[in-house]
Protein backbone atom coordinates (compact mmCIF):
# COMPACT_ATOMS: atom_id res chain seq x y z
CA UNK A 1 0.00 0.00 0.00
CA UNK A 2 1.40 3.54 -1.06
CA UNK A 3 -0.22 6.64 0.59
CA UNK A 4 1.19 10.02 -1.77
CA UNK A 5 -0.29 13.06 -1.41
CA UNK A 6 0.24 15.10 -4.46
CA UNK A 7 -0.20 18.25 -3.95
CA UNK A 8 0.62 20.91 -6.52
CA UNK A 9 2.23 24.24 -4.99
CA UNK A 10 0.67 25.82 -2.00
CA UNK A 11 -2.95 24.81 -3.08
CA UNK A 12 -4.58 21.85 -0.72
CA UNK A 13 -5.66 18.73 -1.82
CA UNK A 14 -8.46 18.06 -4.59
CA UNK A 15 -9.23 14.83 -2.97
CA UNK A 16 -9.02 11.54 -1.59
CA UNK A 17 -8.38 8.59 -4.23
CA UNK A 18 -7.97 4.74 -3.70
CA UNK A 19 -6.86 3.09 -6.52
CA UNK A 20 -7.12 -0.73 -6.23
CA UNK A 21 -5.47 -3.05 -9.02
CA UNK A 22 -3.45 -6.64 -8.97
CA UNK A 23 -1.04 -5.33 -11.57
CA UNK A 24 1.27 -2.45 -10.00
CA UNK A 25 2.13 -1.00 -13.32
CA UNK A 26 -1.64 -0.16 -13.62
CA UNK A 27 -1.32 1.40 -9.95
CA UNK A 28 1.74 3.22 -11.40
CA UNK A 29 0.05 5.03 -14.43
CA UNK A 30 -3.15 5.95 -12.33
CA UNK A 31 -0.76 7.77 -9.87
CA UNK A 32 1.84 9.48 -12.60
CA UNK A 33 -1.92 10.52 -13.84
CA UNK A 34 -3.38 12.02 -10.93
CA UNK A 35 -0.19 13.36 -9.50
CA UNK A 36 -0.32 17.14 -10.96
CA UNK A 37 -3.86 17.37 -10.36
CA UNK A 38 -3.64 17.52 -6.50
CA UNK A 39 -5.38 14.36 -4.84
CA UNK A 40 -4.19 13.11 -2.40
CA UNK A 41 -3.63 8.72 -3.13
CA UNK A 42 -3.83 5.65 -1.54
CA UNK A 43 -3.03 2.26 -3.77
CA UNK A 44 -3.54 -1.04 -3.02
CA UNK A 45 -3.29 -4.31 -4.64
CA UNK A 46 -6.25 -6.33 -3.63
CA UNK A 47 -10.01 -6.02 -2.64
CA UNK A 48 -9.22 -6.81 0.87
CA UNK A 49 -6.22 -4.15 1.38
CA UNK A 50 -8.51 -1.67 0.05
CA UNK A 51 -11.07 -2.44 2.58
CA UNK A 52 -8.32 -2.39 5.36
CA UNK A 53 -7.47 1.22 4.14
CA UNK A 54 -11.14 1.95 3.97
CA UNK A 55 -11.37 1.29 7.64
CA UNK A 56 -8.67 3.93 8.68
CA UNK A 57 -8.49 6.53 5.87
CA UNK A 58 -11.03 8.86 4.58
CA UNK A 59 -11.53 8.46 1.52
CA UNK A 60 -13.66 10.23 -1.53
CA UNK A 61 -13.36 8.29 -4.43
CA UNK A 62 -12.57 4.48 -5.70
CA UNK A 63 -10.86 3.42 -8.49
CA UNK A 64 -10.98 -0.31 -8.92
CA UNK A 65 -9.84 -2.99 -11.30
CA UNK A 66 -12.74 -5.45 -12.02
CA UNK A 67 -10.73 -8.74 -12.96
CA UNK A 68 -8.88 -9.46 -9.28
CA UNK A 69 -8.22 -12.74 -7.60
CA UNK A 70 -10.26 -14.17 -4.73
CA UNK A 71 -12.16 -10.61 -4.41
CA UNK A 72 -12.83 -8.97 -7.81
CA UNK A 73 -14.42 -5.99 -8.33
CA UNK A 74 -17.92 -6.26 -8.37
CA UNK A 75 -17.48 -7.90 -4.89
CA UNK A 76 -15.25 -5.26 -3.76
CA UNK A 77 -17.48 -2.41 -4.91
CA UNK A 78 -20.47 -3.95 -3.52
CA UNK A 79 -19.16 -4.02 0.02
CA UNK A 80 -17.85 0.23 -0.07
CA UNK A 81 -21.25 0.74 -1.21
CA UNK A 82 -22.97 -0.75 1.65
CA UNK A 83 -19.74 0.32 4.39
CA UNK A 84 -19.16 3.66 2.64
CA UNK A 85 -22.28 4.85 0.48
CA UNK A 86 -20.73 8.31 -0.09
CA UNK A 87 -17.69 6.91 -1.43
CA UNK A 88 -17.96 7.83 -5.31
CA UNK A 89 -17.28 4.41 -7.37
CA UNK A 90 -15.42 3.74 -10.27
CA UNK A 91 -14.73 0.41 -12.25
CA UNK A 92 -11.80 -0.37 -14.79
CA UNK A 93 -12.90 -3.56 -16.72
CA UNK A 94 -10.02 -5.04 -19.05
CA UNK A 95 -12.00 -7.92 -21.01
CA UNK A 96 -15.35 -8.02 -23.02
CA UNK A 97 -17.12 -9.52 -19.57
CA UNK A 98 -20.38 -7.66 -19.94
CA UNK A 99 -22.23 -9.97 -17.42
CA UNK A 100 -19.52 -9.20 -15.01
CA UNK A 101 -19.67 -5.52 -15.97
CA UNK A 102 -23.40 -5.24 -15.44
CA UNK A 103 -23.31 -7.27 -12.03
CA UNK A 104 -21.09 -4.35 -10.78
CA UNK A 105 -23.02 -1.52 -11.43
CA UNK A 106 -26.32 -3.46 -10.19
CA UNK A 107 -24.15 -4.22 -6.58
CA UNK A 108 -21.85 -1.60 -6.15
CA UNK A 109 -24.06 0.84 -7.46
CA UNK A 110 -20.92 2.90 -9.54
CA UNK A 111 -20.55 5.90 -10.69
CA UNK A 112 -18.92 5.01 -14.28
CA UNK A 113 -17.02 2.63 -15.96
CA UNK A 114 -13.74 2.81 -18.15
CA UNK A 115 -11.92 -0.05 -20.66
CA UNK A 116 -8.58 -0.82 -20.45
CA UNK A 117 -6.74 1.07 -21.75
CA UNK A 118 -8.81 4.30 -20.72
CA UNK A 119 -8.31 7.31 -22.31
CA UNK A 120 -6.73 9.84 -19.77
CA UNK A 121 -8.99 13.03 -20.55
CA UNK A 122 -11.56 10.87 -19.92
CA UNK A 123 -11.07 9.34 -16.79
CA UNK A 124 -9.47 12.60 -15.32
CA UNK A 125 -12.87 14.66 -16.13
CA UNK A 126 -14.87 11.98 -14.76
CA UNK A 127 -12.96 11.98 -11.20
CA UNK A 128 -13.27 15.85 -11.12
CA UNK A 129 -16.74 15.40 -11.97
CA UNK A 130 -17.53 13.02 -9.63
CA UNK A 131 -15.86 14.63 -6.61
CA UNK A 132 -17.33 18.21 -7.42
CA UNK A 133 -20.91 16.56 -7.44
CA UNK A 134 -20.15 15.20 -4.31
CA UNK A 135 -19.12 18.10 -2.61
CA UNK A 136 -22.38 19.49 -4.18
CA UNK A 137 -24.38 17.27 -2.29
CA UNK A 138 -22.68 17.76 0.80
CA UNK A 139 -23.42 21.56 0.29
CA UNK A 140 -26.88 20.80 -0.43
CA UNK A 141 -27.73 18.49 2.72
CA UNK A 142 -25.30 21.18 4.91
CA UNK A 143 -28.48 23.15 3.80
CA UNK A 144 -31.09 21.41 3.83
CA UNK A 145 -29.81 20.40 7.80
CA UNK A 146 -29.50 24.49 8.33
CA UNK A 147 -32.69 25.32 7.50
CA UNK A 148 -34.39 22.56 9.35
CA UNK A 149 -31.93 23.66 12.49
CA UNK A 150 -33.79 27.29 12.01
CA UNK A 151 -37.31 25.65 11.52
CA UNK A 152 -36.60 24.69 15.06
CA UNK A 153 -35.05 27.74 16.67
CA UNK A 154 -38.43 29.38 15.11
CA UNK A 155 -40.69 27.30 16.95
CA UNK A 156 -39.05 27.88 20.06
CA UNK A 157 -38.88 31.67 19.62
CA UNK A 158 -40.19 33.68 22.82
CA UNK A 159 -43.67 35.56 22.74
CA UNK A 160 -42.51 38.71 22.83
CA UNK A 161 -40.90 38.26 19.49
CA UNK A 162 -43.78 38.30 17.68
CA UNK A 163 -43.36 40.46 14.97
CA UNK A 164 -39.88 38.64 14.03
CA UNK A 165 -41.81 35.51 14.02
CA UNK A 166 -44.48 37.01 11.90
CA UNK A 167 -41.97 38.17 9.12
CA UNK A 168 -39.98 35.00 9.25
CA UNK A 169 -42.61 32.84 9.03
CA UNK A 170 -43.67 34.38 5.60
CA UNK A 171 -40.05 34.03 4.59
CA UNK A 172 -40.26 30.56 5.23
CA UNK A 173 -43.66 29.84 3.71
CA UNK A 174 -42.47 30.93 0.72
CA UNK A 175 -39.59 28.87 0.88
CA UNK A 176 -41.60 26.01 1.64
CA UNK A 177 -43.93 26.36 -1.06
CA UNK A 178 -40.60 25.96 -3.62
CA UNK A 179 -39.30 23.14 -1.58
CA UNK A 180 -43.27 21.64 -2.10
CA UNK A 181 -43.15 22.05 -5.76
CA UNK A 182 -39.31 20.56 -6.01
CA UNK A 183 -41.03 17.50 -3.93
CA UNK A 184 -43.25 16.71 -6.32
CA UNK A 185 -41.18 17.41 -9.25
CA UNK A 186 -37.93 16.19 -7.96
CA UNK A 187 -36.49 16.08 -11.37
CA UNK A 188 -37.42 19.82 -11.68
CA UNK A 189 -34.28 20.67 -9.52
CA UNK A 190 -31.89 19.40 -12.49
CA UNK A 191 -33.21 20.42 -15.17
CA UNK A 192 -32.58 23.92 -14.41
CA UNK A 193 -29.15 23.13 -15.55
CA UNK A 194 -30.11 22.57 -18.92
CA UNK A 195 -30.38 26.06 -20.43
CA UNK A 196 -27.21 26.24 -19.42
CA UNK A 197 -25.27 23.60 -20.97
CA UNK A 198 -27.69 24.64 -24.08
CA UNK A 199 -26.15 27.57 -24.17
CA UNK A 200 -22.34 26.75 -23.60
CA UNK A 201 -23.76 24.34 -26.88
CA UNK A 202 -25.20 27.58 -28.86
CA UNK A 203 -22.13 29.58 -28.36
CA UNK A 204 -19.88 26.57 -29.93
CA UNK A 205 -22.31 26.65 -32.76
CA UNK A 206 -21.21 30.33 -34.82
CA UNK A 207 -22.77 30.83 -37.57
CA UNK A 208 -24.82 27.42 -37.05
CA UNK A 209 -26.49 28.83 -33.69
CA UNK A 210 -29.70 27.42 -33.36
CA UNK A 211 -29.02 23.78 -34.59
CA UNK A 212 -29.91 22.60 -31.01
CA UNK A 213 -32.76 24.50 -30.47
CA UNK A 214 -34.26 23.46 -33.54
CA UNK A 215 -33.71 19.83 -33.79
CA UNK A 216 -35.22 19.97 -30.01
CA UNK A 217 -38.21 21.73 -31.06
CA UNK A 218 -38.58 18.81 -34.18
CA UNK A 219 -37.60 15.84 -32.34
CA UNK A 220 -40.42 16.85 -29.74
CA UNK A 221 -43.29 17.36 -32.53
CA UNK A 222 -42.36 14.26 -34.31
CA UNK A 223 -42.49 12.26 -30.35
CA UNK A 224 -45.62 14.02 -29.68
CA UNK A 225 -47.22 12.96 -33.34
CA UNK A 226 -46.15 9.36 -32.79
CA UNK A 227 -47.87 9.48 -29.14
CA UNK A 228 -45.01 9.02 -26.60
CA UNK A 229 -45.73 9.66 -22.92
CA UNK A 230 -44.88 13.01 -22.22
CA UNK A 231 -41.68 12.11 -19.77
CA UNK A 232 -40.46 10.41 -23.23
CA UNK A 233 -41.17 13.58 -24.77
CA UNK A 234 -39.25 15.49 -22.25
CA UNK A 235 -36.16 13.59 -22.31
CA UNK A 236 -36.15 13.97 -26.11
CA UNK A 237 -36.40 17.85 -26.42
CA UNK A 238 -33.81 17.71 -23.45
CA UNK A 239 -31.69 15.53 -25.65
CA UNK A 240 -32.28 17.50 -28.92
CA UNK A 241 -30.73 21.00 -26.61
CA UNK A 242 -27.71 19.15 -25.52
CA UNK A 243 -26.79 16.20 -28.29
CA UNK A 244 -23.73 18.39 -29.42
CA UNK A 245 -22.63 19.22 -25.65
CA UNK A 246 -19.99 16.50 -26.38
CA UNK A 247 -18.62 18.71 -28.88
CA UNK A 248 -17.41 21.61 -26.47
CA UNK A 249 -13.90 20.64 -26.41
CA UNK A 250 -13.23 19.97 -30.23
CA UNK A 251 -11.35 22.61 -31.84
CA UNK A 252 -13.17 25.26 -33.86
CA UNK A 253 -11.76 23.94 -37.17
CA UNK A 254 -13.52 20.72 -36.81
CA UNK A 255 -16.51 22.09 -36.16
CA UNK A 256 -16.79 23.97 -39.29
CA UNK A 257 -16.02 20.69 -41.52
CA UNK A 258 -19.05 18.75 -42.61
CA UNK A 259 -19.71 15.62 -41.39
CA UNK A 260 -19.05 14.09 -45.30
CA UNK A 261 -15.64 15.56 -45.70
CA UNK A 262 -13.74 14.03 -42.78
CA UNK A 263 -10.43 12.50 -43.36
CA UNK A 264 -10.41 8.81 -41.07
CA UNK A 265 -8.39 10.83 -38.36
CA UNK A 266 -11.22 13.32 -37.41
CA UNK A 267 -14.07 11.15 -37.75
CA UNK A 268 -12.48 8.81 -35.22
CA UNK A 269 -12.30 12.14 -32.79
CA UNK A 270 -16.33 12.86 -33.93
CA UNK A 271 -17.58 9.09 -33.24
CA UNK A 272 -16.77 9.45 -29.85
CA UNK A 273 -18.94 12.58 -28.75
CA UNK A 274 -21.98 11.19 -27.75
CA UNK A 275 -19.69 8.98 -25.49
CA UNK A 276 -18.88 12.00 -24.17
CA UNK A 277 -22.14 13.70 -24.02
CA UNK A 278 -23.95 11.13 -22.44
CA UNK A 279 -20.83 10.77 -19.50
CA UNK A 280 -21.41 14.92 -18.58
CA UNK A 281 -24.50 13.74 -17.49
CA UNK A 282 -23.48 10.72 -15.73
CA UNK A 283 -23.93 12.41 -12.22
CA UNK A 284 -27.56 13.96 -12.52
CA UNK A 285 -29.28 10.73 -12.41
CA UNK A 286 -33.29 12.40 -13.48
CA UNK A 287 -30.96 13.20 -16.78
CA UNK A 288 -29.99 9.15 -17.13
CA UNK A 289 -32.69 8.58 -20.30
CA UNK A 290 -31.44 11.98 -21.80
CA UNK A 291 -27.77 10.56 -21.43
CA UNK A 292 -28.97 7.46 -23.32
CA UNK A 293 -30.65 9.02 -26.27
CA UNK A 294 -27.30 11.56 -26.82
CA UNK A 295 -25.43 8.64 -26.72
CA UNK A 296 -27.25 6.39 -29.58
CA UNK A 297 -28.56 9.62 -31.80
CA UNK A 298 -25.81 8.12 -33.85
CA UNK A 299 -26.95 4.61 -34.24
CA UNK A 300 -28.19 3.52 -37.73
CA UNK A 301 -31.20 1.38 -38.09
CA UNK A 302 -29.13 -0.94 -40.34
CA UNK A 303 -26.45 -1.08 -37.29
CA UNK A 304 -23.56 0.81 -39.13
CA UNK A 305 -23.47 3.75 -36.70
CA UNK A 306 -21.76 4.64 -33.57
CA UNK A 307 -20.97 4.43 -31.16
CA UNK A 308 -21.92 1.22 -30.70
CA UNK A 309 -23.41 -0.58 -33.64
CA UNK A 310 -26.88 -1.08 -33.13
CA UNK A 311 -29.67 -1.79 -35.19
CA UNK A 312 -33.02 -1.51 -35.27
CA UNK A 313 -35.32 -1.58 -32.03
CA UNK A 314 -31.83 -2.11 -30.16
CA UNK A 315 -31.86 1.72 -30.41
CA UNK A 316 -34.00 3.50 -27.84
CA UNK A 317 -36.86 5.19 -29.78
CA UNK A 318 -36.04 8.51 -28.44
CA UNK A 319 -32.87 8.08 -30.10
CA UNK A 320 -34.02 6.81 -33.48
CA UNK A 321 -36.50 10.31 -33.06
CA UNK A 322 -33.44 12.32 -32.71
CA UNK A 323 -31.37 10.94 -35.45
CA UNK A 324 -33.97 12.08 -37.66
CA UNK A 325 -34.48 15.80 -36.23
CA UNK A 326 -30.64 16.01 -36.67
CA UNK A 327 -29.98 14.69 -39.77
CA UNK A 328 -32.67 17.34 -41.49
CA UNK A 329 -31.52 20.01 -39.83
CA UNK A 330 -28.13 19.43 -40.93
CA UNK A 331 -29.26 18.88 -44.12
CA UNK A 332 -30.80 21.91 -44.58
CA UNK A 333 -28.10 24.13 -42.91
CA UNK A 334 -25.39 22.34 -44.79
CA UNK A 335 -23.48 20.84 -41.48
CA UNK A 336 -24.05 17.05 -43.02
CA UNK A 337 -22.75 16.71 -46.67
CA UNK A 338 -21.50 20.25 -47.15
CA UNK A 339 -24.33 22.19 -48.85
CA UNK A 340 -27.77 23.48 -47.76
CA UNK A 341 -30.30 21.18 -49.61
CA UNK A 342 -33.83 22.65 -49.56
CA UNK A 343 -36.85 21.17 -47.55
CA UNK A 344 -37.53 19.09 -50.70
CA UNK A 345 -34.33 17.29 -51.07
CA UNK A 346 -33.72 16.99 -47.46
CA UNK A 347 -36.81 14.84 -47.00
CA UNK A 348 -36.03 13.21 -50.37
CA UNK A 349 -32.97 12.17 -48.60
CA UNK A 350 -34.78 10.94 -45.28
CA UNK A 351 -37.40 8.78 -47.64
CA UNK A 352 -34.25 7.45 -49.76
CA UNK A 353 -32.17 5.99 -46.20
CA UNK A 354 -35.78 4.86 -44.84
CA UNK A 355 -35.35 1.35 -42.44
CA UNK A 356 -32.00 1.74 -43.24
CA UNK A 357 -30.17 4.35 -41.87
CA UNK A 358 -33.42 5.68 -40.35
CA UNK A 359 -36.11 3.97 -38.61
CA UNK A 360 -39.41 4.23 -41.36
CA UNK A 361 -41.53 4.70 -39.16
CA UNK A 362 -39.86 7.99 -37.69
CA UNK A 363 -39.13 8.97 -41.06
CA UNK A 364 -43.19 8.76 -41.87
CA UNK A 365 -43.67 10.55 -38.76
CA UNK A 366 -40.89 13.52 -39.46
CA UNK A 367 -42.31 14.17 -42.79
CA UNK A 368 -46.03 14.19 -41.13
CA UNK A 369 -44.80 16.95 -38.99
CA UNK A 370 -42.88 19.19 -41.83
CA UNK A 371 -45.97 18.82 -43.71
CA UNK A 372 -48.68 20.49 -40.80
CA UNK A 373 -45.62 22.81 -40.28
CA UNK A 374 -46.19 24.15 -43.79
CA UNK A 375 -49.72 24.09 -43.85
CA UNK A 376 -50.10 26.09 -40.42
CA UNK A 377 -51.50 23.04 -38.57
CA UNK A 378 -48.60 22.70 -36.11
CA UNK A 379 -50.15 26.26 -34.64
CA UNK A 380 -50.18 25.39 -30.84
CA UNK A 381 -54.08 26.60 -29.93
CA UNK A 382 -53.34 27.93 -26.46
CA UNK A 383 -55.20 30.16 -23.29
CA UNK A 384 -53.36 32.60 -21.19
CA UNK A 385 -54.78 32.14 -18.26
CA UNK A 386 -54.53 33.73 -14.37
CA UNK A 387 -53.85 30.74 -11.44
CA UNK A 388 -57.15 31.61 -10.61
CA UNK A 389 -58.89 30.26 -13.68
CA UNK A 390 -56.87 26.82 -13.94
CA UNK A 391 -57.89 23.49 -13.51
CA UNK A 392 -56.54 20.08 -12.63
CA UNK A 393 -55.61 18.02 -15.81
CA UNK A 394 -54.43 21.49 -17.95
CA UNK A 395 -51.53 20.74 -19.92
CA UNK A 396 -48.95 23.50 -19.99
CA UNK A 397 -48.36 25.17 -23.93
CA UNK A 398 -44.86 26.86 -22.96
CA UNK A 399 -42.44 26.38 -20.05
CA UNK A 400 -43.43 28.19 -16.78
CA UNK A 401 -40.73 30.54 -15.48
CA UNK A 402 -40.86 32.80 -12.09
CA UNK A 403 -40.03 36.50 -12.23
CA UNK A 404 -36.78 35.78 -11.83
CA UNK A 405 -36.18 33.29 -14.50
CA UNK A 406 -35.93 30.25 -13.04
CA UNK A 407 -37.70 27.45 -14.60
CA UNK A 408 -40.85 26.11 -12.42
CA UNK A 409 -42.30 23.33 -14.89
CA UNK A 410 -42.10 22.23 -18.21
CA UNK A 411 -43.96 22.35 -21.50
CA UNK A 412 -46.21 19.35 -21.66
CA UNK A 413 -46.43 19.43 -17.83
CA UNK A 414 -50.03 18.16 -16.91
CA UNK A 415 -51.49 20.28 -13.90
CA UNK A 416 -52.77 18.38 -10.93
CA UNK A 417 -54.88 19.55 -8.24
CA UNK A 418 -52.46 20.29 -5.55
CA UNK A 419 -50.11 22.30 -8.19
CA UNK A 420 -53.04 24.38 -9.26
CA UNK A 421 -53.48 24.96 -5.14
CA UNK A 422 -50.06 26.18 -5.08
CA UNK A 423 -49.73 28.66 -7.72
CA UNK A 424 -52.62 30.72 -6.70
CA UNK A 425 -50.82 30.67 -3.15
CA UNK A 426 -47.28 31.30 -4.55
CA UNK A 427 -48.95 34.04 -6.81
CA UNK A 428 -50.61 35.64 -3.80
CA UNK A 429 -46.82 35.50 -1.93
CA UNK A 430 -44.97 37.30 -4.87
CA UNK A 431 -47.75 39.88 -4.94
CA UNK A 432 -47.02 39.59 -8.75
CA UNK A 433 -49.29 38.44 -11.39
CA UNK A 434 -48.63 35.22 -13.31
CA UNK A 435 -49.78 34.24 -16.61
CA UNK A 436 -49.74 30.48 -17.22
CA UNK A 437 -50.19 29.02 -20.80
CA UNK A 438 -52.07 26.02 -21.64
CA UNK A 439 -52.82 23.74 -24.36
CA UNK A 440 -57.01 24.70 -25.85
CA UNK A 441 -58.79 21.37 -25.04
CA UNK A 442 -61.76 20.25 -27.29
CA UNK A 443 -65.15 22.20 -25.90
CA UNK A 444 -62.62 24.09 -23.89
CA UNK A 445 -65.03 26.92 -22.66
CA UNK A 446 -62.84 28.47 -20.17
CA UNK A 447 -63.11 31.97 -19.31
CA UNK A 448 -59.37 33.29 -19.27
CA UNK A 449 -57.71 36.59 -19.00
CA UNK A 450 -55.88 37.90 -21.40
CA UNK A 451 -53.09 40.75 -21.11
CA UNK A 452 -53.28 43.66 -21.81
Amino acid sequence: MVNETTTGGEAPPAGTLLLVDDESNILASLRRLFRPLGYTVHTAESGAAGLAILEREPVDLVISDMRMPQMDGAQFLEQVAQRWPQVVRILLTGYADITSTIAAINKGQIYGYFSKPWEDNEIKLAVQHALEQQRLRAERDRLLALTQRQNEELADLNANLEQRVVARTEELRQTNMFLELAHEQLQESYYTAIPVFANLVQLREGSGGGHGKRVAELAREIATHLGLEADDVRHIYFAGLLHDVGKLAWPDALLRIPAANLNAAQRKVVEKHPITGQAILMGLEPLHKTGLFIRHHHEYYNGKGYPDRLCSEQIPLGARILAVANDYDGLRSGTLLGDELSPLDARAFLLERRDKRYDGAVVDGCIAVLGARERGESMVRELRLEPEALRPGMTLSRDLLSHDGVLLLTKGYRLTEALVRKLNSFEREEDKNIMVHVLVEEEDDVSHHAAG
